[in-house]
């Protein structure tokens, strides 16, 4: 793999995604690409499952300050948001809600009180011209009050770090290959 496949690119939430417009307001909105090497799997459902597994461990770190924190204000934490999809019969990817599937994208996300966000992980099925294929995460947010407005302004930055991270985590690792059908 290539140095290239491993560089994360800050790029505009693609059109031909879900969460283009979405709301129509947003309070956060951004999208981060990186190649995917000759091989890898263009499943979106197969490379959102297999980047959120490919998180580095101050992720969780982060993530358990937040639960800690907005756990005594009511919001939704990972560990309430994990045991709904527990069952594994319930819509879910890790601790998102799933709202649509196709064949070039998924979009998770998850609404409460404060907010509401998607999550898009869209993969270019086709080459660009110079043969090269491309994931992309894109975020969206929508925020109801000013508890989510403060929230986003301190999390914003954290966020970037994460969704770069777990993008170049799982190209370290080695992108799920596309499997015979």
């Amino acid at each position: 793999m290539t140095p290239q496949q491993h560089r994360v690119t800050p790029v505009a939430i693609p059109s031909d995604s879900g969460v283009f417009r979405h709301y129509a307001a947003t309070n956060l909105a951004d999208a981060y690409s990186i190649e995917l090497p000759a091989g890898a799997s263009t499943d979106p459902e197969v490379l959102a499952r297999f980047i959120f597994s490919q998180q580095a461990p101050w992720i969780g770190y982060l993530m358990g300050i937040r639960d800690a924190v907005v756990g005594r204000i009511g919001l939704k934490t990972t560990g309430g948001l994990a045991a709904l999809g527990a069952d594994g019969k319930t819509g879910r990817l890790g601790i998102f809600k799933i709202y649509v599937t196709s064949p070039s994208e998924i979009i998770v996300g998850e609404d409460d009180k404060h907010l509401d966000f998607r999550l898009s992980v869209l993969c270019s099925h086709q080459p660009s011209p110079e043969g090269k294929r491309y994931l992309t995460m894109s975020t969206v947010v929508h925020c109801h009050n000013r508890l989510g407005r403060l929230y986003i302004l301190a999390i914003a930055p954290f966020h970037r770090l994460v969704v770069q991270s777990s993008l170049r985590s799982a190209a370290r690792t080695g992108w799920p290959s596309v499997t015979p059908t």
